[in-house]
């Protein structure tokens, strides 16, 4: 009887540390992501031109390279005409990283996300507000929808929590993973604010010109597993 109960010891005992072991490796039980490996990164930001990005404005005379520059590293946008630079392909189930900051004043811009064709001022996307003060809310621009907009009337969608961006001159993070028909987007490390049943789950990505000078740098796009 007592071997029997030893056996079944032994075996409870293999049995949770396997399923930890499991669990470890899956980086669940730590709390911690599932590392991604650099097959899952892609480049859409080089950090010294911007050969990969097409260039929209509202005023077509105008040339772009005088408003979308690059310059150790930092992408600089003038604001001025209203318009926006996009990558060259469309993409879908993805975590964007990107930093931002305001060099001369809090003004207005936004990222946009799920951008589709045409291109027009503004596209039919979903644009991840930067307002000063009102980084994380969501813009459903030219017809995109979402559950959460529940007034028709109204293109916006208020962020969860109070605006914790940082003052002028320094550099806030924006996350917005893209999942299926969802859009999550923190700012600063806090979720302010996630979209469910969008039209859209696939389309391009595209940074906002409106009015004045805006900064971007260390843009990365990671491909969900």
């Amino acid at each position: 009887m007592k071997s029997r109960v030893y056996q079944a010891i032994i075996l409870i005992f293999f049995l949770i540390s396997f399923t930890g072991n499991a669990f470890t490796r899956d980086g669940v039980a730590n709390g911690k992501n599932p590392k991604h490996s650099k097959r899952d990164l892609i480049g859409i930001f080089n950090g010294k031109d911007l050969n990969n990005w097409v260039f929209i404005l509202k005023d077509p005379a105008v040339d772009p390279s005088k408003v979308f520059t690059v310059q150790n590293g930092i992408i600089h946008i003038t604001g001025n005409p209203f318009g926006y630079m996009r990558t060259k392909k469309a993409y879908s189930e993805y975590k964007l990283h990107a930093e931002w900051r305001w060099p001369l004043e809090a003004t207005n811009s936004g990222i946009f996300i799920h951008a589709q064709l045409p291109d027009t001022i503004w596209p039919r996307c979903f644009e991840c507000q930067l307002a000063a003060g009102n980084a994380g809310d969501f813009i459903c621009a030219n017809g995109s929808d979402m559950n959460e907009r529940i007034d028709k009337t109204k293109r916006s969608v208020r962020k969860m929590n109070p605006s914790n961006e940082k003052p002028v001159g320094e550099w806030n993070v924006m996350e917005v993973v893209c999942k299926a028909n969802t859009i999550e987007v923190y700012i600063n490390g806090v979720l302010q604010n996630k979209a469910t049943g969008v039209s859209a789950s696939e389309g391009f990505i595209g940074l906002q010109s409106e009015g004045k000078d805006i900064e971007f740098r260390n843009l990365s796009l990671t491909k969900l597993k």
